[in-house]
């Protein structure tokens, strides 16, 4: 089932919004047929009480019409027409508007859906949306990549109404099948993030992206543990994440080189100073030395290969090179500013 994001609406306060409506509209009815009471005759032929008005307008509203109250006054006849009937078309769309909604909502969700599935491409799809997941849409969005175009595949029901709260489209049901994977577009996607609970599960994922994309699509893995990384890259993942050896590696460095752990995150947390980026290389840069670029480059990209600016291939940059730099992070004083007022 493909949910998409909506806006947070209170269903509670829409039906309360409904019956204050509808009870405001017959206490104005019995106001105004009480104020003309004189002008209405019943079977018993004596004058109407007060619960004699609320019973005709309850009555007429719902278009019920005994027929035990009848206006027999010109001025009694005259509210009939000009206030009464159109009263009554009111309570009857107040009463049938919920129905309306629903019916309203399902086709507006179905238009949407469609809508979706006809411009779905070069989007990434992120398999499993806990931890792991929630970071790597993060990670996209602070990139400035399209949230229109993230997918996220999970089974757990909460974590799909939390995607759709962060405002993205998501797919319940298990990424292991072909079928949810199909429903996604794959086959069309830019990249396929996997990062569910366990690595066997991750591995079946993988394996289900692979067989259906052929290879064309990049496969990006998460594995808990290292024994478990060469298992992915057998089952087509272009490259894999192993959270265990690097939050290892973290700590090592936490002990024998403290600072260095600043940095580190420094580098993963957006807004704080540093940050990684990645461009191609400009048509001026071509042929002059890494270390020459405005940036500070820390490495380049070329052929599928990362290059460290130690190699001697890195001695110029060739036509077609990525560049790996640090930028600088850090808010404008505009957007400084901005989010004070904020908050």
């Amino acid at each position: 089932m493909i949910h998409l994001p909506t806006p947070a609406r209170g269903p509670l306060r829409a039906l309360s919004t409904r019956l204050f409506a509808a009870i405001a509209l017959v206490l104005g009815i019995v106001f105004v047929v009480y104020l003309d009471r004189d002008g209405y005759r019943d079977v018993n032929e004596d004058g109407l009480t007060l619960l004699d008005c609320f019973y005709y307008a309850v009555v007429s509203l719902s278009t019920t019409g005994y027929g035990d109250i009848t206006p027999t006054s010109e001025s009694a006849r005259l509210i009939n027409v000009i206030v009464i009937t159109p009263a009554r078309v009111l309570f009857l769309i107040i009463l049938v508007g919920t129905t309306l909604e629903v019916l309203t909502e399902q086709y507006r969700t179905n238009a949407r859906l469609t809508r979706w599935r006809r411009h779905l491409k070069d989007h990434v799809i992120v398999c499993g949306y806990g931890t792991k997941g929630r970071s790597a849409v993060a990670a996209l969005r602070e990139n400035g990549f399209d949230t229109r175009r993230i997918v996220v595949v999970e089974s757990d029901r909460a974590s799909v109404r939390q995607a759709t709260a962060d405002g993205l489209v998501a797919l319940e049901g298990s990424a292991t099948r072909s079928a949810i994977l199909a429903e996604a577009h794959v086959k069309d996607a830019k990249a396929v993030i996997i990062a569910t609970d366990t690595d066997e599960a991750n591995v079946l994922v993988t394996l289900t992206a692979r067989q259906m994309t052929a290879g064309k699509v990049r496969i990006v893995a998460a594995a808990r543990e290292a024994e478990n990384a060469p298992l992915l890259k057998q089952s087509g993942a272009h490259q894999v994440i192993v959270s265990s050896a690097t939050a290892g590696r973290l700590l090592g460095l936490s002990t024998s080189a403290p600072p260095l752990i600043d940095v580190v995150e420094d580098l993963l947390t957006p807004g704080h100073g540093m940050a990684l980026a990645l461009r191609s290389a400009d048509r001026v840069e071509v042929g002059k030395s890494p270390r020459k670029v405005s940036e500070l480059v820390i490495a380049l990209i070329r052929h599928g290969r990362v290059l460290s600016l130690a190699s001697p291939e890195c001695a110029t940059i060739e036509t077609g090179d990525m560049l790996v730099y640090i930028r600088d992070d850090r808010p404008t004083p505009a957007e400084s500013t901005i989010s004070r007022e904020s908050s």
